[in-house]
């Protein structure tokens, strides 16, 4: 016997989103509203069976841009992703509750650098492509800063900052993240940050 895990006003509810997931979205499992879908739609594209909590916010913007998520993915509420070039989500991918995804920053920090006398909204975008691999498990409160590649079958503690990219397999966690395990294929088992890179 399948208890249900929802009280009424929330399986009403899932009832309503269902109705609204197959007509607005006919290829996801179930989105769930309020859903902010900020940018060009044909920008967005997203594969089978895609799960979205509430209040997610996934942004566009310019005419090549592309938000593309594969296949059974399921995020939970506020996950906000801002795609202004490109941000790649692969399959079976699962992300947690308040989560920001981006290419884009307001400005560059580097040796020429945006000055902090110019309002952050007025210095120049700087737009890199941002991937994220096929079963990757994103932890909450996740920040995926702008061209991070993440490989295939990474997790991503809760409250990371991730600034650069990591290889398939990999655990990272921290401010700004980095590699504490890897998965040995050989032995079968996770092994410390000594073995990880």
């Amino acid at each position: 016997m399948m208890i249900n895990q929802y009280g009424l006003g929330e399986t009403i509810g899932n009832i309503i989103y269902l109705l609204y997931t197959k007509i607005v979205f006919p290829h996801a499992r179930l989105i769930r509203l309020p859903f902010y879908l900020r940018g060009d739609r044909g920008n967005f594209v997203y594969g089978e069976g895609l799960t979205l909590g509430y209040g997610c916010r996934f942004e566009t913007a310019g005419d090549k841009a592309l938000l593309e998520i594969g296949s059974n993915c399921k995020f939970n509420d506020r996950v906000h992703i801002v795609a202004h070039q490109s941000v790649v989500i692969g399959d079976n991918v699962l992300i947690a509750s308040n989560v920001f995804i981006t290419d884009t920053s307001h400005g560059s920090y580097g040796q020429n650098g945006s000055s902090p006398d110019q309002a952050p909204d007025d210095r120049d975008l700087v737009v890199s492509p941002t991937t994220i691999g096929n079963k990757v498990w994103i932890g909450e409160g996740v920040c995926i800063m702008p061209g991070v590649t993440l490989g295939s079958g990474c997790v991503v503690g809760a409250n990371s900052v991730v600034t650069k990219s990591f290889p398939a397999n990999t655990v990272v966690a921290g401010v700004p993240a980095r590699a504490i395990k890897h998965w040995n294929s050989s032995l079968r088992q996770w092994e410390g940050a000594e073995h990880a890179i």
